[in-house]
């Protein structure tokens, strides 16, 4: 048909058929019930969520995970988002922190994710309402260069929780490393590392520097047309990490459901509030094809792979 792009064969981007809308949309929660949940839904809302929290349960969830839209000019299929001061950012976001609050669980953590600009405002907040316990900084390889300026290649994520009492998983979150230097017992075993036939890999503990995240791209399965889409890999460690099975976990801006897909692939209760219909309708797809998959590229056997590791070298490491 003259005028229509064609895919490259690899291209394995998500896209909403009609059949698709059809079979999806009765999925969709829009209707807000006669009064209060008494227990919160599983799914995804269609619908702002500064006005669905109104419904929600108090104190019902276990792990939020707040990514707003940046402090940018950027447009959300029609959503256009237009970057403010200072100042109104911080109030903007303050009044979405406020009203979410109340629905977090004495024991709940949050990861609040920004970019070096929005972070100004987003760790103001987090420090006016939640504990502050870190900041990750992960390398987002993706994206143009700067003629002018460095360019923007990392992301921060706000580690927060609400009290002293909280989740912190620290084994199900570990990184397998190649060991480039590796040290020996006297005895000439390894000392905290593993030998394989593809190489030396040692199991880390998780530090706030995270440089082994692929953004995904269009021959990844997980990819959407979504701009901003955060990979299953990313929100999978934070999950394990904050979580336990069965646990709630809450996301206010779902975008194309990263978060709900992860969240459903590791056993854990999952609900997402997106503003754009067809965002919603991804989500669901994505959830739907868990069925087929529930894989997470570059997390397996219990660990998180660094960027680029090849399957057979994973292969080869399970049986050591």
């Amino acid at each position: 048909m003259a005028g229509k792009s064609v895919r490259a064969p690899l291209n394995r981007t998500l896209e909403i058929t009609e059949a698709d809308r059809d079979r999806l949309l009765p999925r969709l929660i829009q209707q807000p019930p006669a009064s209060k949940w008494s227990e919160p839904p599983q799914g995804t809302i269609l619908g702002d969520c500064l006005q669905w929290a109104d419904y929600l349960p108090d104190a019902c969830v276990d792990l939020l995970i707040l990514d707003p839209p940046y402090n940018l000019d950027k447009c959300f299929n029609g959503h256009r988002f237009t970057r403010q001061t200072i100042e109104a950012y911080t109030l903007w976001l303050d009044d979405v922190l406020v009203t979410l609050k109340p629905l977090l669980r004495p024991t709940a953590s949050i990861y609040l994710c920004a970019d070096w600009f929005s972070s100004i405002s987003t760790f103001a907040n987090a420090a006016t309402h939640f504990i502050v316990r870190n900041r990750i900084t992960w390398e987002r390889e993706k994206g143009r260069g700067a003629k002018a300026n460095w360019k923007n290649a990392s992301e921060d994520i706000w580690f927060c929780t609400m009290s002293d009492r909280y989740t912190f998983n620290v084994d199900a979150v570990k990184l397998r490393r190649r060991v480039l230097a590796p040290y020996r017992h006297l005895d000439g075993t390894p000392k905290d590392w593993q030998t394989t036939g593809a190489g030396n890999f040692r199991d880390t503990h998780p530090s706030n520097l995270w440089t082994d995240i692929t953004i995904p791209f269009w021959s990844m399965p997980e990819n959407t047309m979504h701009p901003t889409q955060k990979s299953e890999k990313l929100m999978a460690r934070l999950i394990l990490a904050s979580t336990h099975s069965n646990d709630l976990v809450f996301d206010p801006f779902l975008g194309s459901g990263t978060t709900s897909v992860v969240a459903k692939k590791l056993g854990r209760r999952y609900l997402g509030v997106e503003l754009d219909e067809t965002y919603c309708l991804l989500a669901e797809k994505r959830l739907e094809q868990i069925t087929h998959s529930s894989t997470i590229q570059g997390y397996a056997d219990g660990v998180f792979w660094e960027r680029n590791t090849l399957a057979s070298q994973r292969r080869q490491t399970r049986s050591h």
